[in-house]
């Protein structure tokens, strides 16, 4: 997995980029394949956001957090983001073949 981490009006520390890359460690485990996400960190007035493009094969996906502190919208991206990937996951799999396979059996 590679993580890129950028900052506008923030600088990205070497605690904050540890950070990170443990809490996008867990988006890891749910693929097998390369995953590249890009992550852009920002602050406007009190307000700290984070903000993450998740690219995996045949799809990208985006998600955004904001909170009061930086720590704080990184916990909630990295769970917006485990939540696509888990549900993308879900969709490529082949739900119906066991069911309709029961079917034909049964009226076949």
């Amino acid at each position: 997995m590679q993580l890129h981490i950028t900052g506008h009006q923030v600088e990205v520390t070497a605690a904050i980029r540890s950070y990170a890359e443990e809490k996008m460690a867990r988006i890891g485990k749910h693929f097998d394949h390369h995953l590249d996400i890009k992550m852009i960190l920002s602050v406007d007035k009190l307000e700290q956001k984070a903000e993450a493009t998740l690219h995996t094969p045949g799809k990208n996906h985006f998600a955004f957090a904001s909170a009061p502190d930086m720590y704080a919208a990184i916990d909630l991206l990295a769970d917006k983001l485990d939540r696509m990937a888990v549900k993308n996951k879900e969709k490529m799999k082949d739900h119906h073949r066991g069911e309709s396979a029961a079917r034909m059996e049964k009226f076949g």
